[in-house]
Formats: structure tokens, C-alpha cells, sequence
């Protein structure tokens, strides 16, 4: 059996993916790093509270298999640049600098569709910078997921998206041949895909837009 580590467990894919990794016969220990503790509870679950600057002090305790990466503000949250990109781009690197140092060989990092480290747009550059530097790395797999619009209910109150979310909903349909992966997919959706892709590691970097996640839920 494999131990896990996940990074953003308290965040809207990351809450569904962590509840995926427990219920999976294949973990032993899943170990959720978040910065404030979970109501959820479960024996199988190992919780560490910190965030970028306390990551060297727990680096003796993210040991594991698989390290899973769900991290990411909102210019609304965080709409200092600098401070935007510490949390999008510095966290991820250095979580998974530390698991693949403590011996983790595969890591599955949710970014976003048009992530490109060679960007003029600030949001997309800090995904594709992302992307660059978890890949330089080396895991033997790495697993880049890229979703469009996030589909679903979120618990805090965010008038502005649920309106786009509900245009892309009508979209959709409309979205084919190379414009689907501009698609959208529920947060559920897109846990249980990275969940399933955690059971199919043959390739040692696959980049997931809308299809091929929507292959894995089939």
C-alpha cells in the first residue's frame, strides 16, 4: 500500500480529492498539509499544519509515494503579485522539491488550461512557470492537470463566478474539436480524475486538458 501527501486539502478540489485518497484501498496514510486543522477525521488520516515557510520544518515528516498538489489563491484573496506568486508557484515547487527529496515518486499538480511559462498574462506565466519547474525535478511520473472553468458549489459566497459558471455551463455543448479543452468540469470531476490517474502511471509526464480527464471517468 502507498502513502500519500496532499498539499490544498482544504480547498475545493483538494477536500474532494482528500476524501478520494482515504475511501482508496491503495493508501495506508494520507498526510494533509493545511494551514488550519480539518473537521474531518479519519484513522488513515495524518494532518500537519503549516504552509510555504514552515515546509523545512516538517520536511522529516512528508514521506510518501505520491505527492498530490491542489494549491491556489484568487486575485480577490490575494491581489498582491508577489504574494499571489509565492502561493501559486514557490509552495507547489517547494512541497514537491522536499517529497521527491524524501523519496516520493510521483507528483499530480492541478494547474489551469493555457498555462505557459512564456505568457504575457501574469495568471498563465505563474502556471506555466509552475509547470516548468516541478517538471525539471524529475519525478519518474508527473501528472499536470489543466482544467478550464470549475464546475460546482463552493461554500463561500462568490456571486461574480457563479454567474460565469453558470455561462459555462451553457457553453459547453458548444465547445469541440480543439476548443474542448476549454470545457469544464466539476471539482468532483476533477478529483476523481486525478484519483484514477494515481492508478495508471505508465508515462513519465501526461498533461491533462478536459478530455483526457473525462477519459478517466468513464
Amino acid at each position: 500500500m502507498k502513502k500519500a501527501i496532499l498539499f490544498g486539502a482544504s480547498g475545493f478540489i483538494g477536500s474532494q480529492l482528500l476524501r478520494l485518497l482515504l475511501d482508496s484501498p491503495d493508501y495506508s496514510e494520507v498526510i494533509a498539509v493545511v494551514r488550519k486543522p480539518l473537521t474531518l477525521s479519519d484513522p488513515n488520516l495524518t494532518v500537519l499544519i503549516g504552509d510555504l515557510a514552515s515546509l523545512p520544518a516538517l520536511a522529516p515528516k512528508l514521506v510518501a509515494d505520491e505527492v498530490f498538489i491542489a494549491l491556489g489563491t484568487t486575485r480577490k484573496h490575494t491581489p498582491d503579485e508577489a504574494e499571489y506568486y509565492k502561493v501559486d508557484h514557490d509552495y507547489p515547487v517547494q512541497a514537491a522539491s522536499i517529497a521527491k527529496a524524501n523519496g516520493a515518486r510521483s507528483v499530480f499538480l492541478v494547474t489551469a488550461v493555457g498555462a505557459n511559462a512564456g505568457s504575457g498574462v501574469f495568471y498563465l506565466k505563474t502556471k506555466g512557470e509552475v509547470e516548468r519547474d516541478i517538471l525539471a525535478l524529475g519525478f519518474e511520473h508527473t501528472h499536470i492537470f489543466r482544467p478550464s472553468m470549475i464546475l460546482g458549489e463552493r461554500g463561500e459566497d462568490r456571486p461574480r463566478e457563479k454567474y460565469f459558471v453558470a455561462i459555462w455551463g451553457l457553453l459547453n455543448p458548444l465547445l469541440v474539436g480543439p476548443a474542448d479543452r476549454y470545457r469544464g468540469l466539476t471539482g468532483g470531476d476533477i478529483a476523481r480524475a486525478i484519483a484514477s490517474a494515481a492508478r495508471r502511471q505508465d508515462e513519465k509526464v501526461r498533461i491533462y486538458h478536459w478530455k483526457e480527464m473525462a477519459a478517466l471517468l468513464r
